[in-house]
């Protein structure tokens, strides 16, 4: 028989689809180590916890792979993301307790859990990647565990995750300065399926990293393209670049609400052009527009009804910008995208800080740079200098 997690109920709709609610590797932590604690105090064998989320639902999680010692017990918790789509579904998360002679209780990471090397994160460096929230459910669970068995010595308590070390290098960890393995997260301790504000919290996380060690204007790349591009065609510091997905007006937001002066965006024209008509989310699911701004600023410039159908008819910005070139309306289109580009950005942040972009394709590479570009660029290099100085 299938056992129940207290989840069966909870889904969301998406796309006409039920989607299932998962549980974070914070609540498999503390499930596991509520499990060990209990069994190692009470020198008596569980199949299952229950586990109050911070959401306020309640969990009953099965434990496996149990081992039992004298003075340690080991279990683990399978992860379960529901319908989200998350490289750590399925995996086991290990928690292993021991009785310490001193008082207290001790969280640690084990093996496939990260470990902190770079400042900047809400842990110190040097420690264990499990977050504040997932920190103190466990701590709670083993508190509770010791308060109903009369136990008043010490606890150890280690999160491990086998296969994290692995998973760890797909997820923003390295570029966090995260070594080693995965974090332990869940601020509900509950996964949400497609969960645009998990993404968004990652990107904020990485933001605060950056400013915090003094990067007080950012570069930022919507994603591969432009990493790439900025690696291979530009004098800028490539490593110190931050990926917003098509999160723009977010990481606009985030910026302006944590202090930063300016963001330089360095993007392909397919994601970027749709930012000149205020798109500020990028994905193709909230919005496309990218062959009616062509077409437009196409029209703005010279182009005739014909040019401008064709470039509608187009199915990719590339093809769309074949038929620009063609007709020699490539360059100037392009700047007056990138003074529309300019406006929405401005717009956004209702100029409280400078933004501005570097927009390419593969074919012809360089298109064009907004009005405030330059002057980004000029700050990126002299911050990068100074920031080398320091080190």
């Amino acid at each position: 028989m299938e056992h129940k997690t207290g989840l069966e109920d909870y889904y969301v709709i998406r796309g006409q689809k039920k989607m299932r609610f998962g549980y974070t590797t914070g609540s498999c932590a503390a499930a596991a180590c509520k499990g060990a604690c209990l069994m190692l105090l009470g020198k008596e064998k569980l199949t299952s916890v229950p586990l109050m989320t911070p959401k306020g639902i309640l969990l009953d999680l099965e434990l496996h792979d149990i081992q039992i010692s004298e003075n340690q017990v080991t279990c683990a918790v399978k992860k379960d993301a529901g319908d989200d789509p998350d490289t750590t579904n399925g995996i086991l998360v290990y928690a292993t307790v021991w009785k310490t002679d001193t008082a207290g209780i001790v969280i640690d990471g084990g093996v496939g859990v990260g470990r902190v090397t770079r400042p900047g994160l809400s842990q110190k460096v040097g420690e264990a990647a499990i977050n504040s929230v997932p920190r103190a459910m466990i701590l709670r669970e083993a508190e509770e565990a010791a308060v109903s068995h009369d136990y008043e010595g010490g606890l150890k308590v280690v999160i491990s995750v086998p296969e994290g070390v692995e998973i760890g290098k797909k997820t923003f960890n390295p570029r966090l300065g995260i070594t080693g393995g995965i974090s332990i997260l869940g601020t509900s301790g509950i996964v949400e399926p497609m969960s645009e504000k998990a993404l968004v919290e990652s990107i904020h996380v990485e933001m605060k990293q950056h400013f915090t060690q003094g990067e007080k204007y950012l570069l930022v790349t919507p994603g591969n393209y432009g990493a790439d591009y900025l690696r291979e065609h530009m004098t800028l510091p490539f490593e110190r670049n931050i990926k917003c997905s098509n999160y723009v007006g977010e990481t606009i937001d985030m910026a302006v609400d944590m202090g930063v002066k300016g963001i330089l965006f360095v993007a392909h024209i397919g994601k970027f052009v749709k930012v000149a008509a205020g798109i500020m989310n990028t994905h193709s699911h909230s919005a496309d527009a990218r062959m009616e701004v062509l077409a437009a600023n196409a029209l703005r410039v010279g182009a005739d009804g014909d040019t401008a159908r064709d470039i509608l008819n187009c199915n990719t910005t590339d093809d769309a910008l074949d038929i620009l070139h063609e007709k020699g309306l490539l360059e100037p289109a392009m700047q007056e995208i990138m003074e529309r580009i300019q406006f929405y950005l401005d717009h956004r942040s209702y100029e409280q800080i400078k933004l501005g972009a570097v927009v390419f394709n593969n074919v012809y590479g360089y298109l064009g740079k907004t009005r405030d570009a330059g002057e980004l660029i000029q700050e990126i290099q002299k911050q990068d200098e100074m920031l080398k100085l320091q080190m």
